[in-house]
């Protein structure tokens, strides 16, 4: 029997498109005879067209929300259709055969159209300039941010992406971005609500769908079992499919993010609806006590990131431009992916994978920091209509766990000092409840990141963008004090990409004018992130940044990126600690916008920085930290986030930097599934030792602590570093080697050192990277890494930060 997916056909054209002045052209019959169309790929955007017809510049994007941006192609076809267009960013007109079908004003809804074909016919869609629409009169807000201009978009149901000066480029959003699809009539579900749960241990799918004129019995299957759909109403089927003992769904941290097929069956034919995932979401505490989460029963630290689009220009939202960031996030242990109130709604291939890796998302409603006109009926209904498609699109996602309802929308009117009758965001929140309640009673509702404090933006409370260690320049030990829950938001700096994407964009010089319009700022501020980036710096290395850049660009640029590297290990390690209070951490941003030090930790060609690979130390989900207690002493934490035991060996030694031992204890640990233990120094060593240099008896006995936790075969599993009188970053002789090894499945790189070395960094000739970068070795010793997406054999040089050696493979 053939399985027939329930999907449309893709309607890609050929579509051509063209630039005229706003309402030079009033419908599809005035484009006759005018030249200077382009071919357009749909789904897509007009930049990404002139992009691909060289019609385009990074430095200098075009304007396009002033202007009319007209595609157009032909459909050919007999009988009744139904057209999808998925997203039609922003105000867009449809036309078949000179007759307007639809007016679209929101690039977040889909929209339907019955057709009747007779033929070929011509379809056109006329982008109208949302400049102008921004430009007439608009009742103003109770407040207007500094953050997007101007203050009219809180009337736009549009992307902030392209209007937010300082924090990416001026790239406007035009066009059909997401697919447009056709469907024939006949007997195939339609109208499908497809849901799980999970009720003591037992997969529950419900199916409700409207297939008019299937003959027969309708067979729901999933897992090898079925059950019989009950006709409700002609046409219409109802009915559910209990699976006991069935596989759940996990973060890939966690176990293995299983899916299981669904399909129907009626009449002889065989329905496709999709993969489902069984899996609970559950909240720990109390909102207001911070946002905690479990998963099948078990508490999540959710670690990763906030999303941004895989490129700016031609918004893509099909597999290939989403799978490497993704397989990047997975790699470096992400159990979390926020996407905010800032960006767009990204299309199914993301929430898809999502699903398949096991990754955990965050969605936020596309509202941030402006006062949304909820009390004018028609935005309102746009806002439910949003909503609810997001929701039904989404049913069935298993990775999907959190909905929020925007980004610094309290926080913004918080800050300009109205009091919270003004700035709590209650009319969306009610609006989200009611929607999830109905659709997706499974998701956690969070009314607005951040919120939940009693200011929206309180450490100790809800959710919160803590900004103190980062932007606020605080000391490590704030991310204690702050008593942070739950960090939606964190650690922004303007991380530094390798040198092999800024030699490919021109940044070498990190003083010139095209470095600093690369550097993220907020508007308004008199500081930038790359200041954030110089504080640690200096308080790290006990540099002058400024006249480092000035003298020693090169290095002023290496100690840039190794600072960054140390407070997100920092930063994390204190966070996840057993004691601690912080159930999450989402680093701003993933992936830059533009080339340069922006934000993300990877950068805009895709390649990881070194901020990446700290958190994929930070990230590992069978992790030993250390934490400083003061006079308690030195802590070990070890942590086994997996499904299986654990077994290993914990070794903690003193030294001086040149390997002196002070002190040292090792000891074999087992431990359960999602289980941790913390020791101290005290009951390692079972002496006093002044793990910490708190006491002042005299000068510390060593230089650094390292911790290394190894498997039951030696494998080395996590290490962490302790400095007590802080790192020393003068180049010396360290006795850094590095050699090419063969692998089981290729070449790999052994890297060792006589002396600790701070910082180690890989860079390699050709293509590829290493499995690690921007690691600390412990005096005597030695990693072994993987050199991945290399071709032939490879070379390069291995250089550490306190190291004057730069050595060759």
């Amino acid at each position: 029997m053939a399985l027939l997916r329930n999907v449309d056909r893709t309607l890609d054209g050929p579509w051509e498109m063209i630039v005229t002045a706003p309402g030079a052209c009033p419908g599809p019959d005035d484009l006759a005879g005018l030249a200077g169309f382009l071919p357009a790929p749909v789904p897509g955007t007009a930049a990404g067209a002139l992009r691909a017809a060289g019609r385009w510049s990074d430095a200098e994007p075009t304007p396009l929300h002033g202007s009319d941006i007209w595609y157009r192609t032909t459909l050919a076809g007999q009988g009744r259709e139904t057209l999808r267009f998925d997203g039609l960013a922003t105000l867009c007109e449809v036309w078949l055969d000179g007759r307007r079908l639809l007016d679209s004003r929101s690039m977040f809804l889909a929209h339907e159209v019955a057709v009747d074909l007779a033929g070929t016919h011509s379809l056109a869609l006329a982008f109208r300039s949302l400049a102008q629409e921004l430009a007439r009169p608009h009742k103003r807000g109770r407040w207007r941010p500094l953050l997007a201009t101007p203050g009219s978009l809180r009337h736009a149901r549009t992307t902030l992406l392209g209007f937010m000066p300082g924090w990416c480029p001026s790239v406007d959003a035009v066009g059909p971005y997401r697919p447009i699809t056709r469907r024939e009539g006949g007997a195939r579900p339609a109208d499908i609500d497809l849901r799980t749960r999970v009720e003591d241990g037992t997969g529950i799918l419900t199916v409700r769908l409207t297939c008019p004129g299937a003959r027969g019995p309708m067979i729901l299957r999933c897992d090898g079992r079925e059950a019989a759909l009950a006709e409700t109403a002609p046409g219409r089927f109802e009915g559910r499919l209990d699976l006991p003992g069935i596989a759940l769904w996990w973060p890939h941290t966690h176990g293995e993010p299983r899916l299981h097929a669904v399909a129907v069956e009626a009449g002889g034919r065989s329905f496709d609806l999709g993969r489902v995932g069984f899996r609970t979401i559950a909240r720990l505490r109390p909102f207001a006590e911070g946002l905690s989460l479990a998963v099948n029963g078990v508490p999540v630290f959710c670690r990763g990131a906030c999303w941004t689009p895989a490129d700016l220009v031609g918004l893509p939202g099909d597999r290939e431009a989403y799978a490497p960031l993704l397989a990047l996030a997975v790699e470096a242990g992400t159990t979390m992916l926020r996407v905010g109130g800032t960006m767009l709604y990204e299309a199914q291939p993301f929430h898809d994978l999502c699903d398949e890796l096991g990754i955990l998302v965050w969605q936020d409603l596309m509202l941030a920091n402006f006062d949304y006109p909820t009390d004018d009926p028609a935005f309102r209904a746009a806002l439910e209509a949003e909503i609810a498609q997001l929701l039904d699109r989404l049913q069935a996602s298993p990775s999907l766990c959190v909905v929020g309802g925007g980004s610094e929308v309290e926080q913004q009117a918080a800050m300009l000092g109205f009091p919270d009758t003004v700035w709590r965001a209650a009319a969306v929140e009610a609006m989200l409840h009611e929607a999830v309640a109905a659709r997706r009673p499974d998701l956690v509702v969070v009314p607005n990141s951040p919120s939940g404090g009693d200011l929206p933006f309180s450490a100790n409370a809800g959710v919160t963008h803590y900004y103190g260690v980062g932007a606020y320049c605080r000391p490590f030990e704030d991310a204690r004090r702050a008593e942070v829950r739950f960090a939606s938001e964190c650690l922004a700096f303007a991380n530094v990409p390798e040198p092999v994407s800024l030699a490919q964009a021109g940044l070498t010089d990190p003083s010139s004018p095209a470095w600093g319009l690369g550097v993220p700022r907020d508007r308004g501020a008199d500081w930038d992130f790359e200041g954030v980036r110089d504080h640690y710096v200096g308080s790290l290395y006990g540099v002058d940044p400024e006249a480092l850049r000035r003298d020693d660009p090169e290095r002023y640029l290496t100690l840039g990126r190794a600072a960054v590297a140390e407070v997100m290990e920092a930063t994390f390690s204190e966070w996840r600690r057993p004691a601690s209070v912080a159930a999450g951490g989402l680093v701003w941003l993933w992936r830059d916008l533009a080339p340069g030090a922006g934000w993300g930790v990877v950068d805009v060609a895709g390649r990881p920085k070194s901020a990446w690979y700290a958190l994929k130390r930070a990230f590992r989900p069978v992790q030993a930290v250390l934490s400083d207690e003061g006079l308690n002493g030195l802590h070990a934490h070890v942590l086994n986030e997996s499904d299986r035991p654990l077994d290993a060996t914990l070794a903690l030694t003193f030294t001086s930097a040149a390997g002196k031992v002070a002190a040292q204890a090792e000891r074999s640990l087992s431990l359960g599934p999602r289980d941790s233990v913390s020791l101290s120094s005290a009951v390692l060593l079972g002496r006093f030792f002044d793990a910490t240099a708190a006491y002042r008896f005299g000068p510390a006995a060593h230089a650094l602590a390292h911790l290394r936790l190894t498997g039951a075969d030696g494998a080395p599993l996590a290490e962490a570093f302790h400095f007590p009188a802080g790192r020393d970053a003068t180049p010396q002789e360290i006795g850094l080697s590095a050699d090419l090894v063969e692998e089981g499945r290729g070449v790999g790189l052994r890297v060792a050192a006589s002396r600790h070395a701070l910082a180690v960094h890989v860079a390699l000739d050709g293509p590829g990277r290493s499995s690690d970068n921007w690691f600390h070795l412990a005096p005597g010793g030695e990693r072994r890494l993987a050199l991945i997406g290399t071709r032939g054999r490879p070379s390069g040089t291995v250089r550490a930060v306190n190291g004057s050696e730069a050595v060759r493979f």
